[in-house]
């Protein structure tokens, strides 16, 4: 089962990477300087709805897996112990997949503020 949930994490992270591939360059007239900005504005907005979809498919994750184990325990839906368990799993790999990413971003933050300090 821990497969599963692993390759499903994977595969999430792979589709996420070809949609930010797929995305089209930016193409803005004018000087360097103005399109470096007009560049970089759409990558930080780019990287936050990025960021925000991620987090809101791991809160999807697990408020799914929470409303299995409310079925399963007051039987009112069709919801084995194996569905409950590997939902479970996964929304728990994926909270740590997040929880990782966001140790991450904040050593990278901290590495950055020691550099200009």
């Amino acid at each position: 089962m821990q497969i599963d949930a692993m390759q499903s994490v994977l595969a999430q992270m792979r589709r996420l990477a070809a949609q930010a591939a797929a995305r089209p360059a930016d193409a803005t007239g004018g000087n360097a300087a103005a399109a470096l900005g007009a560049t970089a504005s759409t990558q930080q907005t780019d990287f936050a709805a990025t960021l925000k979809g991620a987090l809101d498919g791991v809160s999807g994750e697990l408020q799914q897996a929470n409303a299995l184990q409310q079925q399963f325990v007051s039987g009112t839906g069709d919801v084995s112990l194996s569905d409950v368990m590997l939902a479970s799993r996964k929304a728990s790999l994926s909270f740590q997949a997040a929880l990782q990413v966001r140790n991450k971003l904040v050593s990278a933050y901290q590495d950055i503020m020691n550099i200009q300090a």
